[in-house]
């Protein structure tokens, strides 16, 4: 690529070419390789109106730009390119932001302006316009090709069956996966009633796992997600969930989700023990951790339904996930520490805590180390633990440090309540204890007096 070098010719700055002294025009760049490659050669160049470079550079939002188009100052392609007298070209609004802040330098080069005139570029106008268009053109041909297939792929999904129904709709996926356009023509045209009436008892699960996967991409109106809560539709998405691949599981927590999102939603479609046995062996299946952070989303939205929450106990889910805490994300122990509180409101959640042996110093651990979410469902867990059986869990908890980290609690900027709780759960712990026994186990003698 021909070096940048700020030059005149005719009252129009170009470009130096590496030392021959010639002007860069646009059959220089196209060949010289400036405007890249868009594949088919230079699409709709000069062609019909032109095209707004704002709108085109906003709408195509890519990643690589060619480097001698972006502005020095903002980093973002120049729409009004302009060089001052040291040769350098910055974007109008950028460098004269830049004088009306008091400079009157180059910002690259930092050398005093000698005229601070700015000449507009055209030349490289005319190439970042030219090259911006190819781009915008060649992707309006793909979205229109690709809306175009969507429309087909529906109209088969009408007529064939069996593997010819299983292509059409994995290609379909694929399709809508991708692209923005596609997305919006399959809900224009009526496509999720059509796939949404895929789904059924005798459905097929190479059939509803592609179905599913499609559904989750697509933006559902109220109407499609009470029809895909049927009773028959949401037993083959737990049948799914339980015997798919990875990611087929993975689409099925997501779109009991969306259908969860739903005002006229009732508990009782997720109260299956079915169900939450599948999520909770997403969320423990170690050779696919990306489906934890779903498993979990999921299963905190049915948290959220009390009716719901004596079924996930009953299920063995506390242990379970108390022996997953240490493995988790931050991300995944929030979600998995919301879940833990919300069970720990029933008497048979709270016993569940306190049966596992890794609960109260999982939770001692997890005090004022992820964030302070994190630390209030942790205290409140321990609150509930040591609530139900003062003696003991309460030297387990400060056997395990728990004084110490109290304390931190009370003495950190976090919100009052949390502060008054810990001051509650320390007062609890130092009943089974004389003050000098008490202060020994705070390991912060210093800090206590």
């Amino acid at each position: 690529m021909p070096m940048f070098q700020p030059s005149k010719r005719d009252g129009v700055v170009g470009y130096e070419g590496g030392g021959d002294g010639h002007v860069l025009d646009l059959d220089t760049a196209v060949k010289d390789g400036v405007l890249g490659s868009v594949g088919g050669g230079v699409v709709g160049a000069g062609v019909g109106e032109k095209l707004d470079l704002k709108k085109m550079i906003e709408e195509l939002d890519l990643s690589e730009v060619p480097s001698v188009f972006i502005c020095p100052i903002s980093l973002e392609p120049m729409q009004d390119p302009v060089t001052l007298c040291t040769g350098q070209t910055y974007e109008r609004s950028n460098i004269l932001k830049w004088f009306t802040l008091g400079h009157f330098s180059c910002p690259t080069t930092m050398q005093e302006l000698w005229d601070d005139s700015v000449t507009p570029n055209r030349t490289l106008y005319h190439l970042i316009h030219t090259w911006f268009t190819q781009k915008y053109l060649l992707m309006k041909k793909k979205s229109e090709d690709v809306q175009g297939r969507a429309s087909e792929l529906l109209e088969t999904l009408k007529k064939v069956k069996g593997q010819a129904r299983v292509q059409a709709l994995k290609e379909l996926r694929q399709v809508v996966a991708a692209h923005a356009t596609a997305r919006k023509r399959v809900i224009d045209e009526g496509g999720v009633a059509v796939i949404s009436s895929l789904l059924g008892p005798f459905t097929s699960h190479a059939v509803g796992s592609e179905a599913i996967g499609i559904l989750v991409n697509l933006t559902l109106d109220s109407e499609s997600k009470t029809n895909l809560m049927q009773p028959a539709k949401i037993s083959l998405m737990v049948d799914i969930l339980n015997e798919g691949c990875i990611e087929t599981k993975i689409n099925c927590t997501r779109l009991i989700e969306m259908l969860m999102e739903e005002k006229g939603f009732r508990s009782e479609i997720v109260s299956s023990h079915s169900l939450l046995v599948g999520l909770m062996r997403l969320v423990k299946d170690k050779r696919h951790p990306h489906g934890i952070l779903p498993g979990l989303g999921l299963l905190r939205t049915i948290c959220l339904h009390k009716e719901v929450r004596s079924l996930i106990v009953s299920i063995g889910a506390v242990p379970q996930l108390v022996e997953l805490l240490p493995a988790l994300n931050p991300d995944s122990l929030e979600l998995a520490l919301f879940v833990l509180d919300a069970l720990s409101t029933l008497q048979e959640g709270r016993l569940a805590l306190k049966d596992c042996s890794n609960t109260i110093p999982n939770m001692v651990r997890l005090l004022m180390r992820v964030s302070e979410s994190c630390t209030q469902y942790a205290l409140s867990i321990l609150w509930s633990v040591c609530k139900l059986a003062p003696e003991e869990c309460s030297s387990i908890a400060v056997d395990a440090g728990l004084a110490a980290k109290l304390l931190l609690v009370i003495q950190s900027g976090c919100n009052p309540a949390l502060k008054q709780q810990s001051a509650e759960l320390l007062k609890l712990c130092s009943l089974n204890y004389s003050d000098t026994i008490f202060i020994s186990k705070c390991k912060l003698t210093r800090t206590i007096q």
